[in-house]
């Protein structure tokens, strides 16, 4: 399947591509952004066109287990994060979902615009069963948005993440197709 282009109210979800190297390793960069992931803040620019070319790969394959999305606004092309869906095993028909945005755009419900988008993709298109999510215990942002798009919680992982400032117990959630 090749990946394609997601439209919402606000937003356009699009493949990544090679021209978006430079906010991808600002965003990256980003202290507060890097605070809940489990990636290291990259050291060079290098460092991100390595993980930016390996995505463009992944969503090049026909049969791709991993599809990444560039964010921006609809009206003005604004690149504002990132979000993607990595397919588990075919015969569970099950995904995770993850995100990453802007700081500028906290708390403005683009996150809940795009996941909900994502996760008409996987069910509809992918036709999966089950799309899961986790989150650091302590990412009250991301557990708002999980939760506003209909994903339950249902587990509670002690010491899974390592972030930054130490491990980190995890949220686990999930919505299935029938939900």
């Amino acid at each position: 399947m090749t990946i394609p282009k997601i439209k919402s109210e606000r937003l356009l979800l699009r493949p990544v591509t090679e021209l978006d190297i430079a906010k991808i390793h600002l965003l990256n960069s980003k202290e507060e952004i890097a605070k809940f992931n489990t990636s290291e803040i990259p050291e060079s620019i290098e460092e991100t066109k390595a993980i930016l070319e390996n995505w463009i790969l992944e969503n090049s394959k026909e049969n791709t287990q991993r599809f990444t999305f560039a964010i921006e606004l609809k009206n003005d092309t604004q690149f504002i994060g990132l979000i993607g869906i990595n397919l588990g095993r075919i015969k569970y028909k099950n995904a995770e979902v993850w995100f990453k945005f802007d700081t500028k755009f906290w708390g403005k419900g683009f996150a809940t615009e795009a996941l909900k988008e994502i996760l008409k993709f996987g069910f509809a298109d992918l036709k999966l069963h089950r799309i899961e999510a986790g989150c650091a215990v302590e990412n009250i942002g991301s557990i708002k948005v999980l939760e506003k798009v209909g994903m339950l919680r249902e587990a509670h992982t002690r010491k899974l993440l390592p972030l930054k400032s130490g491990w980190s117990d995890n949220y686990g959630y999930a919505k299935l197709s029938t939900d």
